[in-house]
């Protein structure tokens, strides 16, 4: 797979813990999720819905809610863990010097 490698440090800092957040990278919107040293990249929409994902929250497990049909996602790996069969689009995150980098497929 190739990837487009976009610098996303500044946005990282200013995530809030556990707190779904929707960024625009390059053209297009994802959404990040920090947990602990941990940052995760998905699809900011859900994949049942289209419902936007950051508007929903985290469960006691650390797997994004979507706010409309409560799907729940893990962000690390984009698993449906309430079994409906959908599967969320992740992207993967590389530190580099300690700069963050998220890659999108181009």
């Amino acid at each position: 797979m190739l990837y487009e490698w976009h610098h996303i440090s500044a946005v990282v800092a200013g995530l809030s813990e556990n707190v779904p957040t929707e960024v625009l990278v390059g053209a297009k919107k994802i959404g990040l999720v920090k947990k602990g040293a941990t940052v995760y990249a998905f699809a900011a929409t859900c994949p049942h819905s289209g419902a936007p994902l950051c508007d929903g929250w985290l469960d006691a497990r650390g797997h994004i809610v979507c706010p409309l049909h409560k799907y729940k996602f893990n962000p690390a790996n984009g698993y449906n863990s309430t079994g409906e069969g959908y599967k969320l689009r992740t992207f993967p995150i590389e530190i580099r010097e300690g700069e963050y980098f998220v890659g999108i497929l181009s």
